[in-house]
């Protein structure tokens, strides 16, 4: 994945409250935040892929095991990697915090002041 050096790209969903704050703290890092909402943009398997490297994670890593959406439908069940990368695609509401990537480094973001780590 090619990231501008100056640039953070940030994949989060608007609606949770700690991607707000982490956003905010994005912000006192650079002031070119590229923010990916993981709601309305289709990533796809490929760049889950990508970004699964970058954070050296399993995909089952970013999720929320405690959703009824994760029980229901992925609990349970033997996935294979491409079956986990069409998961993080199809369920991006599951993922339970913001991640950024800067100057190619990637964190996930399971506090707001996790992502000052990058600077």
């Amino acid at each position: 994945m090619r990231v501008h050096p100056s640039e953070l790209y940030f994949y989060h969903s608007p609606s949770q409250i700690i991607d707000k704050q982490t956003k905010a703290y994005a912000k006192t890092l650079t002031k070119f935040v590229n923010e990916i909402d993981v709601m309305k943009e289709k990533i796809t398997a490929t760049q889950w892929d990508q970004i699964l490297t970058m954070l050296n994670l399993r995909p089952k890593d970013l999720l929320n095991r405690a959703h009824p959406d994760y029980q229901l439908h992925i609990a349970g069940k033997n996935w294979d990697d491409e079956g986990w990368l069409t998961i993080l695609s199809k369920f991006p509401h599951l993922i339970k915090s913001p991640i950024a990537i800067f100057k190619n480094k990637a964190i996930l973001c399971r506090t707001p002041s996790d992502i000052l780590k990058l600077d």
